[in-house]
């Protein structure tokens, strides 16, 4: 009678189980795999990484665009954070760059942008390709274009508002300025929430609509139960990005400049006036610091709600 004898050796293998060692898929190696990451890196850490640290720094001194400031910089520490939240400019610009939020972006580019996808559902050929047309021309236009024509628009003395509306001479953007920049976004950016809520809407199984209007529910109805909660998703999206795209617009200023007396100076428009015409940069990378908190917030608190509602 014969015996096979097996190597302890292999015996081991076959009786433990084997490691499973991880492979390079595209058989580059680490340093080819290093070298292709690299340039991107780079360009991330010049234009990206290296401009928020130096704004950390700059406002945590004194520096100046003239004056001895500018030639022997100081380090202050918290001192401009202290003087921006002390100071009742900023809290002022702080509430009307709210009010901007809300108003045209919250609630007039998402629910004009709605509305808007919603009407198009029921064109079609020519009439749907012209209201796209008008609507996207709007958003894809360049800002000061956009700005160009609304002062035209606005203009005191042959404005079209003025003879459409036969107010010759009122003026618009020194009696109405907050009201002027909040409709001149939604204009300009409800293309956005229009395009993303057509899609959105496709989404939505059609005999959901039709058991709907079976069922005897009227538009305001099917809205109510089927259409909005089907894109909850897609709404909190919306918002989230219209509000931290309209939080740091800086199209109010090629309307306005932040007047007249403010009282159209949001808060990316303060920031510029406190760091470049006033010449305070270490104040204004204080400001701009602050201001990236806030965005942070918002990012936050956006993706933590959607988190909790599914």
């Amino acid at each position: 009678m014969t015996s096979r004898l097996v190597p302890a050796r292999v015996q081991g293998r076959s009786s433990s189980p084997g490691r499973v060692r991880a492979t390079d898929a595209a058989g580059l190696g680490i340093a080819r795999a290093i070298g292709f990451v690299m340039p991107a890196l780079v360009l991330i850490a010049v234009f990206l990484l290296f401009p928020a640290l130096w704004t950390i720094y700059l406002g945590l001194t004194d520096y100046r665009l003239t004056g001895l400031a500018a030639i022997a910089t100081e380090f202050v520490g918290l001192d401009n954070y202290r003087r921006a939240l002390a100071d009742p400019s900023f809290w002022d610009s702080l509430r009307i760059t709210l009010i901007f939020v809300v108003v045209s972006g919250i609630l007039g580019q998402t629910m004009l942008g709605f509305a808007l996808a919603w009407a198009l559902r029921g064109l079609r050929g020519t009439a749907r390709g012209i209201l796209e047309t008008l609507v996207l021309t709007a958003w894809v236009i360049p800002g000061s274009v956009q700005a160009f024509l609304w002062l035209a628009l606005l203009d005191r003395r042959s404005g079209t508002l003025n003879e459409l509306l036969g107010t010759s001479g009122h003026a618009w953007l020194i009696e109405n300025p907050l009201s002027m920049i909040i409709l001149f976004n939604i204009w300009a950016g409800a293309a956005f929430s229009m395009q993303l809520f057509s899609s959105a809407l496709t989404t939505i199984p059609p005999s959901q609509l039709e058991g709907a209007r079976l069922a005897g529910a009227g538009t305001f109805a099917q809205l109510r139960d089927v259409v909005l909660p089907s894109l909850r998703g897609h709404i909190l999206t919306n918002v989230l990005l219209i509000t931290l795209w309209t939080f740091n617009s800086f199209g109010p200023y090629l309307l306005t400049a932040g007047g007249p007396n403010g009282r159209t100076s949001v808060l990316s428009v303060y920031i510029y006036q406190t760091a470049i015409p006033g010449g305070q940069l270490g104040m204004g990378a204080a400001l701009s610091v602050i201001m990236l908190v806030i965005n942070l917030v918002i990012a936050v608190v956006s993706i933590s709600a959607g988190r909790a509602r599914r």
